[in-house]
């Protein structure tokens, strides 16, 4: 496991924004594994930077996402989606049906997530994962629970997550109460994961995740098993280490 301390968001985005601009110039055709929350914002705007420099071509890059809210479709404001395309995919040449979030809408959940699965396999797996951490050490939407998930699963969400995403909506009783989200064995597929981490909130659940047992109540702990993890955090983020 690699930690590059930095000195805050700013830095810890451009940081994080180099590792991921680093695997598609090496592998133009790379699959990127994508996150949405407030963490990665910085690094997508880095990214969009980086290609309307000339620096960068996504146009034979494949993308899937972590997860989606369970209900909501993609032209809801605050569906995943939605994120993806106003944060990155509308800003660079990314070939957008080369873009894949699961479906909030299947009728079939378990079904639709079997078949996420089984795309992420056709692609040819996840080159590089990016990842933002809970509170509670979420990934995903992998919440503290009493075994590892292994695929894409609907997941119910916790009241911590409901409190922390519930800035994005009119109210509380606005946010979601279920997910759909890639299993921890999912993402351990992944040839490469970077996790990118901001703020004293985050400080308990990083030294857990990187120090800590390995545990289901703590989903990020498993990453110490992962044989390529960078994690890009800043001072605060490291405060407790």
């Amino acid at each position: 496991m690699m930690i590059y301390k930095t000195k805050n968001y700013t830095e810890m985005s451009r940081k994080a924004a180099n590792l991921i601009s680093a695997q598609v110039i090496l592998k133009p055709d790379c699959v990127l594994g994508l996150a949405t929350g407030s963490s990665p914002i910085g690094t997508y705007e880095q990214l969009i930077d980086g290609y309307q420099k000339g620096d960068l071509d996504f146009s034979k890059v494949t993308s899937v996402n972590l997860d989606e809210y369970l209900g909501l479709g993609p032209e809801h404001d605050q569906s995943y989606r939605y994120f993806m395309n106003t944060h990155l995919f509308d800003h660079i040449n990314i070939d957008k049906s080369r873009t894949f979030v699961p479906d909030g809408l299947a009728q079939d959940v378990e079904g639709a997530c079997k078949e996420y699965d089984a795309l992420i396999e056709q692609v040819g797996g996840i080159d590089l994962q990016l990842l933002g951490l809970g509170r509670n050490g979420h990934i995903g939407f992998n919440e503290p629970a009493e075994d590892f998930a292994r695929g894409t699963h609907c997941v119910d969400l916790t009241a911590s997550t409901i409190d922390a995403n519930k800035r994005f909506f009119a109210s509380e009783a606005d946010v979601p109460r279920q997910a759909v989200t890639m299993g921890i064995g999912t993402i351990m597929r992944a040839k490469k994961i970077v996790v990118v981490v901001s703020g004293a909130d985050k400080a308990e659940a990083l030294r857990g995740t990187i120090c800590g047992p390995i545990t289901p109540k703590l989903p990020a702990s498993i990453l110490q098993l992962h044989p390529d993890v960078t994690i890009v955090a800043d001072e605060a983020a490291l405060s407790q280490l």
